[in-house]
């Protein structure tokens, strides 16, 4: 096995692991982490996240799919679909045709996200309306279809609504189903799904399962809070990484082409 399929299947295991036990960032660990260390194409590598982050939302919806918000849902993914298939062209276009443009898109997109995952939104007294869950989806849709990440977007909106937390993670969980299965979809019209992208994820099938498993029955030992402020500044640092190599930053900018 050749050193980037072990350090991708090591970001795998890693994302699937903080999700596990966080519930957050899994695509944007492993977009980050390949990016920063130059491991695979930004259009492989979105693509694998789709098909991995499908088997770890499924395994993790098990038991509380009764708990999904569906008008949230409906709405969300209303908006979500077609702003998936700009993203998914606009990657295209962008990788073919500004590959330094899409770099600091990937790098801004990383910061900002982990700014707002890392801000606690103070809950609204009534729920947003049902065009507002739309737009929304619109705004995670278009993430997703560019990075396969729609999470900092969605998970700030849903973590405003005047939910029960549970009923807001499982209806998080069933979004990111949807909009997986939407770009995976997308992609596979468009003929991306390639011999590596498979290669890739039947290679991290076992490290989702096994982080899953890990993240249930050995949570670290230190509180979901700390746990996430550790996350935030590896992602940061990483995102910090990427946007300078994209300004062109000396030796930086060479180490992340």
């Amino acid at each position: 096995m050749e050193p980037a399929l072990i350090a991708f299947v090591a970001l795998v295991a890693l994302g699937g692991y903080v999700q596990t036990v966080a519930g957050f960032a899994m695509g944007m660990i492993i977009l980050a982490g390949t990016s920063a260390f130059a491991l695979y194409g930004l259009p492989v590598t979105t693509a694998v996240i789709s098909l991995v982050s499908l088997l770890n939302i499924v395994l993790s919806l098990q038991g509380h799919v009764h708990r999904i918000h569906r008008r949230g849902v409906l709405a969300l993914v209303a908006g979500q679909a077609p702003a998936i298939v700009v993203g998914v062209v606009l990657l295209g276009f962008l990788d073919v045709r500004a590959e330094r443009v899409l770099q600091g898109l990937l790098g801004a997109f990383i910061l900002a996200g982990c700014g707002a995952m890392a801000l606690r939104p103070r809950p609204r007294t009534t729920p947003s309306t049902t065009p507002a869950f739309a737009l929304a989806g619109v705004a995670g849709g278009l993430l997703a279809g560019l990075f396969s990440a729609s999470g900092p977007v969605l998970g700030w909106f849903l973590y405003r609504q005047p939910l029960p937390v549970p009923e807001i993670r499982a209806t998080l969980l069933a979004t990111f189903a949807v909009s997986t299965l939407v770009r995976t979809v997308v992609v596979g019209v468009e003929g991306g799904l390639t011999g590596e992208v498979w290669r890739l994820a039947g290679a991290s099938v076992a490290a989702v399962l096994v982080s899953v498993w890990l993240g249930r029955r050995f949570p670290p030992p230190v509180s979901e809070d700390a746990l996430r402020r550790g996350a935030f500044a590896l992602l940061t640092l990483m995102g910090a990484w990427i946007l300078a190599g994209a300004l062109g930053v000396p030796q930086l900018a060479a180490a992340s082409a």
